[in-house]
C-alpha cells in the first residue's frame, strides 16, 4: 500500500511527515553549481516551526493572507508550510511576474505580508507599495533591503516564542478554511484568484494516491521527484504534498532553463511534472537532429515498443515475432533515451497544454512513460489523467476517483467534485470558472469515449471563426508544427479572416548549431529570413497542413525574427501561449499576410 500521513488539512503536515521520515531526505538543492546538499524531514520541520512561529510574533493572525515571491526552491517551501501552519492563507505570486501584476495579486488578495526571495523581488514590491494599502510587512529571504525584514529576523524571533501556539492554530485548521489564493496564469485579462480550501487539496490527493493504488499496486521505496515548475502553479505545489505525504525526495532546480535536461540527468528523478516544451525538446535532442532514415527507424523501434510494453503492463506474455526487435531496441535506442532522464524515471506527467501523440507514444515505447492530463487550477490541479496501465494517447485520460465528467449541449466539458475551487476571490465570472449545482464550467470543448477517456478539442475561447464562418481549432497544426526540430512555437491565425496563417518562431538550440555547420548567419533575426531556412519551415507546414481538411489548412506562415517569451507577455510562466498577446505583438507580421493577398 501506498504510505499516506497528511491529515485532514495540510496545515499540520511537515510535523506529522517529521514523525513519520524523520530523518529522511526531504529535500535535495545545489549549494554549488557541483554540490548537492539534502535536508532532512526533521530539519524541514524545525525550520517551519521556526518561521512560522517567527509570523506569529510578527502578529500574523488566522486567516490572514500572507504572499509568497520566489523561484522554486527549499526555501518556497519551508515559507508556505509555516504559512498554512499558523493558519494563515498562501497566495502565490509568480517570480516572473512585473509589479504591476505583483500589485494586481497582492492587492486583490488583500495580502498582510509579502515574502520576497531577494532585493530584486523586493524593489517590484516597493514600486507599488503605494497601491497596498493592506500590506504590512515585507520579508526578504536572501540578503536586506531597505524596509524589508530578513528572514533570519524572522527566525530569531520564532525561536524565542512558544512553538506551542503554532501547533495548536496548525490543529485548529478545518478542511473547510481557505488553504490557498491561487492566481491563474491569465491568457486572457487579469489573473483570478482561485480560493482553494484545505479540503480540495486533500480530495485530489486522496484521488491522486487511490489512482496509484490502484494502478501500480507496487509503490515506490525511493521517490524522487525533480521539480523545476515555479510552485506558485497548482501542479508543481501538489507534486510537493504528495512528495512529503510519501517520504520522497524533492530535487528542486537550480534556476537556469537551460541545465534542467542535466540537471533531471544528475538527480535521476523517478516523477517528472513538467510541461509539454520540455517534452517537446527532449524529443528533438533524441530524434529531430537524425537523418530521415534513421529517425523512421527509431519511431518504427519505439512503435514495436509501445506494443510489448502495453502486453507486459496487462501481464500478457511478448510474443517471439516481438520480443526479438524490442530487445534489439533496447540496446540500441531505449537505454539512450532512459538516460536522458537520468535512467531511473517511473513516471512522467505533461499538463498545461496539449502535446503531440506521437512524442507520448515515443517515449512510452522507449520505456519513458509520460503520461498526459488535465486539469485546471480551478480543480486543485488533477481532474484527468493516463495512467501506464491504463492510458489512451492522444486523450487526456479517464477522471481521477471521486471526480464526476460529462460534456453539456454545446460540447463544454463540465467538471464535479471535492476538488472543485470555492470560487474566485471578489470577482465572478458568468460563463468560464461557474459552479452550477456542483458542475464546474472549464471553458473547454471535451469528447468522452466510451470507456470515459476524455479528449480536448480546444478552448472555446481559441477558437477561430473566419469570414466564411468556419471554425477552426488550432491546437492540431500547431502541435504538428511544433514537432519539427526547427520550430518552437507556432501561433494559427485567422479569426474573422478569409483564411488561417500561422506564426512561426525558430528554436535556437537546434536552429543555431545547425546554421553554424552550413556556414550561414548565426542570428535567428537573419536566419528568419533566410531562403533555406524559410524552405525548411514550409516543408514543416506542407507536413502538417496534409493530415488536414482543405478549409483548415494554413495558406501562409510568417517566420518571427525572435521566439515568444513570459518577458514580452506572450508567454506564461507554464509556457502556455496568450493568444491576444501575440496577435497584438506581431499585427503588423499577421496583416502583412492577408494585404499579400
Amino acid at each position: 500500500m501506498y504510505q499516506t500521513i497528511a491529515g485532514k488539512t495540510l496545515a499540520d503536515l511537515a510535523f506529522r511527515a517529521a514523525e513519520a521520515y524523520g530523518d529522511r531526505p526531504a529535500a535535495r538543492f545545489q549549494s554549488t553549481p557541483d554540490q548537492w546538499d539534502e535536508i532532512s524531514y526533521r530539519e524541514l520541520a524545525e525550520r517551519v516551526t521556526e518561521f512560522g512561529a517567527g509570523l506569529i510574533d510578527l502578529g500574523l493572525e488566522v486567516g490572514d493572507r500572507v504572499a509568497v515571491l520566489g523561484t522554486t526552491r527549499p526555501d518556497w517551501s519551508v515559507a508556505h508550510l509555516a504559512i498554512v501552519a499558523a493558519g494563515a492563507v498562501h497566495v502565490s505570486v509568480y517570480p516572473t511576474n512585473s509589479a504591476d501584476e505583483c500589485a494586481w495579486v497582492v492587492g486583490n488578495s488583500e495580502a498582510r505580508a509579502i515574502i520576497c526571495e531577494d532585493a530584486a523581488q523586493v524593489a517590484k514590491i516597493a514600486a507599488v507599495r503605494d497601491r497596498l494599502p493592506a500590506l504590512e510587512w515585507v520579508v526578504i529571504l536572501d540578503g536586506e533591503a531597505e524596509g524589508a525584514i530578513t528572514a533570519s529576523e524572522i527566525r530569531r524571533r520564532g525561536r524565542e516564542l512558544d512553538a506551542e501556539e503554532l501547533r495548536r492554530r496548525a490543529a485548529a485548521v478545518a478542511p473547510s478554511d481557505p488553504y490557498v489564493f491561487m492566481y491563474t496564469s491569465g491568457t486572457t485579462g487579469p489573473p483570478k484568484g482561485c480560493v482553494l480550501s484545505h479540503g480540495n487539496y486533500r480530495a485530489i490527493m486522496e484521488a491522486n494516491t487511490a489512482l496509484d493504488a490502484r494502478d501500480n499496486p507496487d509503490p515506490e521505496t525511493d521517490m524522487v521527484a525533480y521539480l523545476f515548475l515555479p510552485l506558485a502553479h497548482a501542479f508543481a505545489l501538489l507534486f510537493q504534498l504528495l512528495t512529503f505525504d510519501r517520504g520522497g525526495v524533492i530535487a528542486y532546480w537550480g534556476g537556469d532553463t537551460t541545465r534542467i535536461v542535466p540537471e533531471v540527468m544528475a538527480t535521476r528523478p523517478t516523477h517528472l511534472p513538467s510541461v509539454p516544451r520540455v517534452f517537446e525538446k527532449i524529443y528533438t535532442l533524441a530524434v529531430g537532429s537524425k537523418p530521415a532514415d534513421e529517425r523512421e527507424r527509431m519511431l518504427a523501434a519505439a512503435a514495436v515498443g509501445v506494443r510489448v510494453r502495453d502486453l507486459q503492463a496487462r501481464g500478457e506474455p511478448v510474443p517471439a515475432e516481438l520480443q526479438q526487435p524490442f530487445d534489439a531496441a533496447e540496446a540500441a535506442l531505449f537505454q539512450g533515451v532512459r538516460a536522458l532522464f537520468g535512467g531511473n524515471l517511473k513516471l512522467a506527467t505533461t499538463g498545461a497544454a496539449p502535446i503531440a501523440k506521437e512524442i507520448l507514444e515515443f517515449f512510452y515505447g522507449c520505456g519513458v512513460p509520460v503520461m498526459e492530463g488535465f486539469g485546471m487550477t480551478e480543480t486543485s490541479t488533477g481532474a484527468t489523467v493516463n495512467t501506464v496501465l491504463n492510458h489512451r494517447f492522444g486523450t487526456v485520460g479517464r477522471p481521477v476517483p471521486g471526480l464526476e465528467a460529462r460534456v453539456d449541449e454545446d460540447g463544454e466539458l463540465l467538471l464535479r467534485g471535492g476538488n472543485i475551487f470555492q470560487g474566485y476571490y471578489k470577482m465572478e465570472d458568468a460563463s468560464f470558472g461557474a459552479v452550477e449545482d456542483g458542475w464546474l464550467r472549464t471553458g473547454d470543448l471535451a469528447s468522452i469515449d466510451e470507456d470515459g477517456y476524455v479528449s480536448i478539442i480546444g478552448r472555446k475561447k481559441d477558437i477561430i471563426v473566419t469570414s466564411g464562418g468556419k471554425n477552426l481549432t488550432p491546437a492540431n497544426l500547431e502541435n504538428d508544427l511544433k514537432r519539427s526540430p526547427w520550430i518552437s512555437q507556432a501561433v494559427m491565425h485567422g479569426d474573422r479572416r478569409p483564411y488561417p496563417v500561422v506564426l512561426v518562431t525558430l528554436d535556437p538550440e537546434t536552429v543555431l548549431p545547425w546554421a553554424q555547420a552550413q556556414g550561414l548567419p548565426d542570428s535567428i533575426a537573419e536566419l528568419s529570413r533566410h531562403p533555406e531556412m524559410v524552405g525548411m519551415v514550409q516543408q514543416a507546414v506542407d507536413a502538417a497542413n496534409a493530415k488536414l481538411a482543405t478549409p483548415e489548412r494554413v495558406k501562409k506562415f510568417v517566420i518571427a525574427d525572435r521566439d515568444l517569451a513570459q518577458e514580452t507577455g506572450e508567454l506564461t510562466p507554464t509556457l502556455k501561449i496568450k493568444r491576444k498577446v501575440v496577435g497584438e505583438n506581431f499585427r503588423a507580421h499577421f496583416d502583412a499576410l492577408y494585404e499579400e493577398g
